[in-house]
């Protein structure tokens, strides 16, 4: 079977941000903008699968779509934790690096997928 890029992508991301976020709670006692960051960072890849698993090409958009929303609020939270100084500079850049490319292969996704169904 053929590797999924997004899939294998958005698992890789989610587990790096389970690190962050047990990190951020050890060492840097915070728990309420670290907490944002893990229910949306990890929630990505699941509303990814939920996709592959869609009944219908609707259903698969739908679900990609909520994907992108999550992305777009989790790039938010590590802005806002790197500009509070929970995040160190080099850390935040991989992250923002992460995040911004998994933006860009959802977004050209549903382009295509809205080029197909026009």
């Amino acid at each position: 079977m053929k590797e999924n890029i997004i899939q294998s992508k958005s698992y890789a991301f989610a587990i790096r941000i389970v690190k962050v976020y047990q990190r951020l709670c050890s060492e840097k006692k915070e728990f309420i903008l670290s907490k944002q960051l893990l229910r949306s960072g990890t929630s990505i890849g699941a509303n990814i699968e939920e996709a592959i698993g869609g009944q219908s090409s609707k259903d698969f958009f739908a679900k990609l779509t909520i994907a992108y929303k999550e992305a777009r609020e989790t790039h938010y939270w590590i802005r806002l934790l790197t500009d509070t100084g929970y995040l160190e500079k080099e850390e935040s850049e991989i992250l923002q690096n992460d995040i911004t490319e998994l933006l860009r292969i959802i977004a050209a996704i549903q382009k295509t997928l809205r080029a197909n169904n026009s």
